[in-house]
């Protein structure tokens, strides 16, 4: 197995490509592939386990004013909800049509834009 600092996903047999069929978020000057709740990135024999960083775009703060108009006021996420699981920093966010949710209390924070690929 190739030498890495980074956290790696065990036994992840599936070739992660453009046409895998998974969600590809561009991560940094890489693309990610999101699996599972999982962001994966190929690197040598292995798959890398990344996390979306906290950054200017995509901090990690509370906006009780954030209104959706893609889902429902109360909607609730959580890993059955039907949107993709984003690591992000320490916790997770869900991808909801090209930006990031974080349920807190009573409402979603607006985590940021991703790109996608």
């Amino acid at each position: 197995m190739a030498n890495c600092i980074l956290p790696q996903h065990e036994n992840h047999t599936h070739p992660h490509s453009a046409e895998c069929g998974h969600i590809r978020i561009v991560h940094g000057n890489h693309v990610d592939y999101l699996h599972d709740g999982h962001l994966h990135h190929p690197h040598g024999d292995h798959m890398d386990e990344h996390s979306l960083d906290i950054t200017e775009s995509n901090p990690d703060e509370c906006t009780p004013g954030h209104q959706c108009d893609s889902h429902q006021q109360e909607h609730t996420h959580g890993p059955e909800c039907g949107h993709e699981m984003v690591p992000h920093g320490e916790h997770i966010d869900y991808l909801v049509d090209g930006h990031l949710h974080h349920p807190h209390g009573d409402h979603c924070d607006d985590h940021g834009p991703v790109t996608l690929a």
